[in-house]
This record gives C-alpha cells, sequence and structure tokens, in this order.
C-alpha cells in the first residue's frame, strides 16, 4: 500500500505548527503508535525550523516543501528549502554545534532527527538549498479503509 502528500508553506515560523500537524493528520491512518506520532512530529518541527533559522534566515519569502510517503509500513518524509544550504554537513550534524548562538540554539536538531529516525539523509550545498530524507519504520500495519 502506497499513500503520498506535498505541503509547501512560506518559511515564516507560524507555518512549523501546520506542517507538524498537517504531517501527523495524514499519518492518522496507518495507526502509529503515540511514541511514532511524537517523535515524527518533532523531527518536522526541528526540518522546518532548521530551515527558517538557517536556510532562510528568517525571511519569510521563502518556500519549504514537506513530502510525506507511506509506504507498507514506512513512512518517508523529506523536508526541502531553497535557502543558503549548509556548507559543512558533518560540522552540522555535531551535537551542540549551531551558526546562529545568539539566537539560543541548542544545535540538537539534527541529532534529534537521526535519534528519532530509522534513516536520515542530508542533499545540501553553498546556495543550493537543502532537503532532509528521513525514513521511519511503524511498528504497526495500515488500516485498510474501502
Amino acid at each position: 500500500m502506497r499513500n503520498m502528500m506535498q505541503l509547501t508553506f512560506s518559511s515564516r515560523s507560524e507555518n512549523e505548527a501546520l506542517a507538524r500537524v498537517s504531517v501527523a493528520a495524514f499519518l492518522m491512518p496507518f495507526d502509529p503508535t503515540l511514541e511514532e506520532l511524537t517523535e515524527i512530529k518533532t523531527v518536522i518541527s526541528e526540518a522546518v525550523t532548521n530551515s527558517i533559522i538557517h536556510g532562510y534566515d528568517n525571511r519569510p519569502d521563502g518556500l519549504i516543501t514537506i513530502r510525506t510517503t507511506i509506504e507498507n509500513n514506512s513512512v518517508i518524509i523529506e523536508v526541502e528549502d531553497e535557502g543558503i544550504g549548509i556548507a559543512n554537513v558533518e560540522e552540522a550534524r555535531q551535537p551542540l554545534f549551531t551558526t546562529k548562538p545568539e539566537l539560543e540554539r541548542s544545535g540538537m536538531g539534527f541529532t534529534i532527527m537521526e535519534n528519532f529516525m530509522d534513516e536520515l539523509e542530508i542533499v545540501t550545498g553553498p546556495n543550493r538549498g537543502t532537503k532532509i530524507r528521513m525514513v521511519k519504520h511503524l511498528s504497526t500495519q495500515p488500516i485498510m479503509s474501502n
């Protein structure tokens, strides 16, 4: 069974909640556990916030796209922006690393994503935007509808 959705929205901080709730609503027919749903909502928040704060430097005129696909019992989530990109991915993946210490950022976004998801891939480059691809294997089988 395969299902997918795509959502594109402005890089405004108030849209982070929209992204989180939209993906959660899309996943409900697939009966994720409360823990799985909480983890997915958390990684959506981290990825979208990174796009807004780091990718677009808090400019509200950028676009962020989330693609969510269900294949069998796996959720594939892609969060993509057209922002400034990440100059050094390995450095950015280090716990506590942040390029915005003045904003009191924790530098734990990628660490959280790695811990909550089964797979994490980052495709980026300076001035090329960033695409984060995450996969989570759900513990339950999808509910089939007629």
